[in-house]
């Protein structure tokens, strides 16, 4: 069985959450089978390793997951991308368009050194508007974004154009 197949064996629709006509990608039923965990890991830490990563950045809260043992293994920091409000020193902020308003997501103003390496990680990509944003913070800092992974990618979504200046891995599409 490949991983993507193994991966989707784990996931769990969940309809009309969290409103009517989504279906949400439920992660939870994943992370109880560590076997399979370890070997998301070790596909990042794969495509970690061909980009010649100096940091790993996430995506509040599920990229923290994948993101930590990661930076275990590559021995290399970890840094945390927040909603606003979430961080308790100097941050910088990059605020995106939802499709009804705007979110703003913060990281410290020294998480990222210039001329740094960073892997963004998240769970899911969906229309790419946090993920686009994420890359536009550690660019503010002067890193240089070499990759960005997911697990799940929604194609439908078409959150990939967002990123096409980005090289973008992902494990599982729907």
């Amino acid at each position: 069985m490949s991983l993507e197949e193994k991966i989707k064996s784990y996931i769990r629709d969940i309809p009309d959450f969290p409103q009517k006509g989504i279906i949400f990608r439920d992660i939870t039923p994943l992370l109880k089978q560590p076997a399979i965990v370890k070997e998301i890991i070790d596909r990042f830490e794969e495509f970690a390793k061909e980009k010649g990563v100096d940091v790993v950045a996430a995506i509040e809260s599920r990229g923290f997951i994948f993101a930590m043992p990661l930076c275990l293994r590559l021995e290399v920091p970890f840094v945390p991308i927040r909603k606003e409000g979430k961080l308790p020193w100097e941050t910088v902020k990059e605020t995106y368009e939802l499709e009804y308003g705007t979110a703003t997501i913060e990281m410290h103003k020294d998480a990222i050194v210039s001329g740094q390496r960073v892997l963004l990680i998240d769970d899911l990509l969906a229309t790419g508007g946090t993920s686009f944003a994420s890359a536009k913070l550690v660019e503010k800092l002067g890193g240089k974004v070499v990759g960005i992974a997911f697990v799940i990618e929604l194609t439908y979504l078409n959150g990939r154009e967002k990123l096409k200046d980005y090289d973008v891995l992902t494990l599982v599409k729907y």
